[in-house]
This record gives structure tokens, C-alpha cells and sequence, in this order.
């Protein structure tokens, strides 16, 4: 790939002007060298006006989003892009979310344009483990984690119960919750089908990813190992599945 291709699929600009960029002698190498548009380069090896370049494809992102961001490229503002670099949105794959947390919903989304890796992860034959941190209207009574462990539980509209999910209580009105499937608005669906409701919810885990010590709205990217352990699970939660229907 030319290194203007390569800067219009990372969204520094359209086709022209990305070799206008390379035409002004703007990309170098780290040591200060010129690079053409037919030259050999490698990606760690690029500067744009002598700043790094954005994450290479195939690159996760981990966001701890935070209330009231929308998922969408195609919504009303505020939007988790603008958290994100300029070029991001412009990205070619697009770099989009991993499922979706609601506006109402803070912490763990991952964003990529891994498309492969976006489907494995947001099928729903994959079951990847998310836990949940909620505040509930009312105290905790004591059977909920019998109720959602069932595995019989209905959601109103629905006719396929919920899988079984984790409810451990945290406090008088907080508690934690992992499920192991992404039906739309779950967790407070859910919660309002045992005679409670969510005040405030926010994702705390995907599978052997947490927020850890990342900060409202800020966002870090994936390591090449953490990538490779993120895949690993949710291969091994879709064996599991798979096995357990058969």
C-alpha cells in the first residue's frame, strides 16, 4: 500500500489530500528522512508533521465512557468520538464499538476496526462475561441472586429466558451484576423483572478486561497480548456455549 492509502485508511484525509501531505514533504521517519509516496515504511517509523501516527489497524481501544456519550457516528452530540483523536472517526475500517452501552450507561466499551474481532466479541453466540456496578431504587432483599441464577427468568416481550447470570450484593442499594449475553437494555430489565429498578449502571468488566485505575472519559489502547487473551476467551465462552447446547 502506498503511504497515502496507508494515511487515508487512518483517516488523516481524502485520497488528494493525503498525497498533498506527502507531496509537502510532511511524513518522515523518526530520524528526520523524507518519505515518497512509493517508499518502504514501516508504521512505528512515521511521523505527520513530526508527530507520531495514530494506532495501526486492527488497534483496540478501551474507553471508560461516561454518561450521556452516544455509540453512533450518526446521532446527536455528545458522542464517544469526540473523546476519541480527530482521526479516528474518519477511519477506514470504520472504528466502531464493540456492542453498545445506552447513554444512561457509563464505563468498559471497547472500540476497534477489527471488524472479525467485533463480530466474535458482539455475537450473541459468544457469551463473553460483562459485569455490571449498579445503584438500585430499592434495598437489596436477599433473593435476587437466586431469581437471576434460575436461568427461567422472562423479560417482558420475550419468550426465551434469561441465562443464568451472577448477582452479588455490594451494599444496602448497590450491587454487582455479570451476564453472559447483550439483549437490550438487560440489566435493567431484568432488574425491574425482580421488583427493582437501576438508578445507576455502569460496566466494570468484559471478560478479562477491566476500567482498572482509567478515569472517566479517558481511554488507553489494547496491548497485542491483551488482544490475543480477549480473543482467547471469547473463542473459549463460544466452545463452551456450543458444547452445552449439543
Amino acid at each position: 500500500m502506498t503511504l497515502s492509502r496507508y494515511l487515508v485508511a487512518l483517516g488523516y484525509g481524502t485520497r488528494k489530500e493525503a498525497e498533498r501531505i506527502v507531496r509537502q514533504r510532511r511524513v518522515t521517519t523518526l530520524a528526520g528522512a523524507v518519505l515518497r509516496d512509493a517508499d518502504v515504511y514501516a508504521h512505528d517509523d512515521v511521523f505527520v508533521d513530526g508527530t507520531p501516527l495514530d494506532a495501526p489497524p486492527g488497534s483496540v481501544i478501551l474507553l471508560h465512557k461516561p454518561m450521556g456519550y452516544v455509540c453512533s457516528l450518526n446521532d446527536r452530540p455528545p458522542m464517544i468520538y469526540e473523546l476519541l483523536p480527530a482521526n479516528y472517526p474518519k477511519r477506514t475500517p470504520v472504528m466502531a464499538s464493540i456492542g453498545r452501552l445506552d447513554a444512561d450507561t457509563s464505563g468498559l466499551l471497547l472500540i476497534t476496526d477489527d471488524g472479525p474481532l467485533n463480530h466474535l466479541l458482539a455475537s450473541p453466540k459468544s457469551h463473553v462475561p460483562k459485569r455490571y456496578a449498579m445503584t438500585l431504587a430499592e434495598p437489596v432483599r436477599g433473593d435476587e441472586a437466586d431469581l437471576l441464577a434460575s436461568g427461567t427468568l422472562l423479560l417482558k416481550g420475550e419468550n426465551a429466558p434469561l441465562l443464568p447470570a451472577v448477582f452479588t450484593a455490594t451494599g444496602e442499594r448497590s450491587a454487582e451484576v455479570t451476564i453472559s449475553e447483550g439483549r437490550y437494555h438487560q440489566v435493567r430489565r431484568m432488574m425491574a423483572a425482580i421488583g427493582n429498578h437501576v438508578h445507576a449502571l455502569q460496566r466494570v468488566s468484559i471478560g478479562p478486561l477491566a476500567l482498572g485505575e482509567l478515569t472517566v472519559g479517558q481511554w488507553r489502547l489494547l496491548g497485542a497480548g491483551e488482544i490475543h487473551t480477549l480473543r482467547a476467551a471469547a473463542l473459549e465462552c463460544k466452545a463452551l456455549a456450543k458444547s452445552a447446547k449439543s
